[in-house]
């Protein structure tokens, strides 16, 4: 997983409440197993005409947006199914921070274990990141997740909250494979002394 330290693009804003994992990739899209090559469906029923056009004034087609790497959306992102199809289509795409007044629990536990900063803030502070995200290609936004402050374009300074071990395992890039392969002597050193009972 590709460490996640600073991050410093374009916002998009998605003004959307309820946005959910359907939204997010379309089920005709969930049979493969691959993480990549899922970015071009993102959002497919917002973007795409079903003659397959793009849709104009939506966000991401923009000329602006289309190289966004961060995402100013609604409440209850990411509701719906649990499917992790939601933040690998993000992820392709571009998207490595999703900041929302709030997060579907499952969808929220997902970005972390795929390399997407999801941030929660007040809805005040998420009216002004939408606000400048709305400023086109003038919406740079810079995450500093290990000093958990996210900069508008205006130089304007928002803390933000993490928890300390999914800030620490975004750091490292660290998900749960990785996790478990900082343990690799200690599992080696358990089944050489398994193998050596005399019941083996």
């Amino acid at each position: 997983m590709e460490k996640f330290d600073k991050l410093t693009g374009i916002a998009a804003p998605l003004d959307i409440i309820n946005v959910d994992t359907d939204m997010i990739i379309p089920k005709q899209f969930l049979k493969t197993i691959q993480r990549s090559g899922l970015g071009k469906n993102l959002f497919d029923e917002m973007r795409f005409a079903p003659d397959g056009a793009e849709i104009d004034d939506f966000v991401l087609n923009q000329p602006a947006y289309r190289k966004a790497e961060i995402l100013v959306a609604g409440d209850n992102f990411g509701c719906g199914s649990s499917r992790e199809h939601a933040p690998w289509a993000l992820l392709d795409f571009g998207i490595r921070c999703v900041i929302a007044p709030s997060f579907a629990d499952i969808f929220y536990n997902n970005c972390f274990k795929n390399g997407i900063l999801p941030i929660v803030l007040p809805q005040q502070d998420v009216d002004k990141l939408m606000d400048d995200a709305k400023r086109g290609a003038n919406a740079t936004v810079s995450i500093d997740l290990e000093n958990q402050t996210i900069q508008g374009p205006d130089g304007g300074e928002i803390a933000f909250e993490v928890d300390a071990f999914r800030k620490q395992c975004l750091m490292e890039g660290l998900d749960d494979i990785g996790l478990t392969l900082q343990k690799a002597d200690a599992i080696d050193n358990y089944e050489a002394a398994l193998d050596a009972q005399p019941w083996r």
